[in-house]
């Protein structure tokens, strides 16, 4: 099954509005609002052909772009968009790409608008257009970023808002719900942004805003029944984290013994990470579980590479390989107690994994391959079902919660596929391993001591590839070099640094230069993605 196909399941479950990414660093961000609304919708590329789209959307939303309208190669949609009969919102590049294909004029502006303007707004008599803005005060504060801007409105729009700079800050066709807007209600900065996208996809497209993961819970747990059958078996992979444990208590509750579930010892894994695995999804939550230890496979393999996105094709072809292998031995006894042959394998991959692995034209470039949604074999025997892949981190959580695991767990910090492999730059040895995660291990102990676990969205300790001159009792040492990097985030599309209190990280950085051998020096990293990923690699 594509991923093309399992997005249609969920997209025909639910009423369901299409974005078009243009490349927006923002488009995500659509999404996360949208689904705030309780409505269902889905990101795809802008280039996206209609006639094998797999659903019929609610409503349509074009989004911005890094692109000027007018760049040779400027990324387009496909003219079909307009002949669907449904709303369509174009956000900033989107309502210029509205103009193109509907016969009205851009240009440069004399003018760059970036940052704050107050949008004036025009109620139109007896119109349509005034459902956009129900509820939205006059003036509002919205967030602008665009270069070019709408000359001429194309034919039968009225004007239904204005800034200082921009003229046509909002337009609205008179009869059709086709509707441009310059500015971008999906960011934060946009105060009433959030009240116009739910005008858009519940007051105008009509959807019912029934997104909720109560909903989704017995909708999921039927699709899986439908797509494994009565008689087939899934082999899961779990880690311990929240995403792999929603899935996999997902699948024990679809289709019971017939799940079975493998932890993979890749030797890239937290402080005694296994032992409490196992006690978690063995004994406390009862779930079938084998591990397979194939540390010294994976090291061998890492030996000597220092790319990232090798690193990260290696340990996802060992890691389906040794998934395989594992199969063979429980299909054996599947078949044996007439529990059926496996046939799936599960992985706990989400909707930001999928955006970041897929390079959308137009035109986002990717980013980096994830562990969960690429480096896969071509040739795997098992077929992949993906529960939580259309879900965000904090929607796995509400999920978690509703599914009744341990609170601990459910609130736990993502942890990369690729483990700790991604966490020292450089090339991957048994001896570099166990620095970061011994003081990986102290960094999370100190955190979780001062009571600021619950406040962080994702922390960790990586090994840098450089080394440093200090002392140590009256001796020069060159040794090497931790960083600390702490995030806070609602989505992981986009994160800040933490501000990490000065007393805390006097604690921690005493501790990791006198508990972690080999290490002389701590940094705290105060990057924000973007400009900067959440992993270092």
């Amino acid at each position: 099954m594509t991923s093309i196909e399992a997005t249609a399941q969920v997209a025909n479950m639910y009423d369901t509005v299409l974005i078009l990414d243009f490349g927006s660093q923002y488009s995500h961000l659509i999404t996360r609002r949208v689904r705030e609304a309780g409505v269902y919708c889905e990101l795809l590329p802008c280039t996206q052909k209609i006639s094998e789209l797999k659903f019929k959307p609610k409503g349509i939303i074009l989004s911005g772009s890094p692109f000027s309208i007018t760049d040779e190669g400027a990324p387009h949609v496909d003219p079909e968009v307009f002949n669907l009969g449904v709303p369509i919102l174009g956000i900033c590049y989107g309502l210029q790409e509205l103009a193109r294909n509907l016969g009205g004029e851009t240009s440069l502006a004399v003018k760059r608008e970036y940052g704050f303007a107050e949008l004036n707004l025009h109620p139109q008599a007896d119109h349509h257009s005034h459902k956009l803005f129900q509820d939205v005060p006059t003036p509002t504060n919205v967030w602008m970023s665009h270069g070019d801007h709408l000359e001429k409105p194309p034919k039968d729009f009225v004007v239904i808002g204005s800034t200082t700079t921009s003229e046509y800050a909002a337009v609205a066709h008179k009869t059709l719900s086709i509707y441009g807007i310059q500015f971008h209600p999906e960011v934060t900065h946009s105060v009433d942004g959030a009240i116009v996208l739910r005008n858009f996809v519940v007051g105008i497209c009509q959807c019912e805003a029934n997104w909720t993961m109560s909903s989704f819970i017995d909708k999921e747990l039927e699709r899986i029944r439908t797509l494994v059958g009565p008689t087939g078996s899934v082999i899961g992979a779990v880690s311990g984290g929240v995403d792999s444990t929603v899935a996999a208590v997902l699948m024990k509750r679809a289709i019971g013994d017939r799940f079975h579930a493998v932890l993979v010892d890749n030797g890239v894994m937290r402080l005694n990470e296994c032992q409490q695995v196992k006690q978690t999804l063995a004994d406390s939550l009862g779930i079938n579980l084998t591990v397979a230890d194939a540390s010294d496979l994976f090291l061998g393999r890492l030996k000597g590479v220092t790319d990232p996105e090798k690193k990260r094709k290696i340990i996802g072809n060992t890691f389906i390989e040794v998934f395989e292998a594992e199969s063979h031995k429980i299909d054996e006894i599947s078949r044996q107690n007439g529990l059926g042959a496996i046939e799936w394998l599960l992985q706990g991959t989400l909707y930001p994994d999928v955006i970041e692995s897929i390079s959308f034209k137009g035109p986002s470039a990717t980013i980096k391959s994830h562990h969960n949604v690429g480096g896969l074999l071509e040739d795997m025997r098992l077929k992949l079902i993906e529960p939580l892949r259309e879900l965000f981190k904090d929607e796995v959580r509400a999920l978690g919660a509703l599914l009744e695991i341990p609170e601990d767990l459910v609130w736990r910090h993502p942890f990369p596929g690729p483990g700790i492999a991604i966490r020292v730059l450089g090339e991957v040895t048994p001896s570099q391993v166990e620095i970061a995660r011994r003081a990986d291990h102290i960094y999370i102990d100190e955190i979780k001591k001062a009571g600021l676990y619950r406040q962080i969205s994702q922390a960790y300790a990586a090994l840098l590839p450089v080394r440093s001159v200090g002392v140590m009792g009256d001796q020069r040492t060159y040794e090497q070099v931790i960083a600390l990097r702490a995030v806070e985030t609602k989505d992981f599309m986009t994160a800040d640094w933490f501000p990490m209190p000065v007393d805390v990280l006097k604690r921690i950085s005493n501790r990791i230069i006198n508990e972690v051998h080999g290490v002389n020096r701590v940094l705290y990293d105060v990057s924000s993605k973007p400009p900067s990923t959440i992993e270092f690699e």
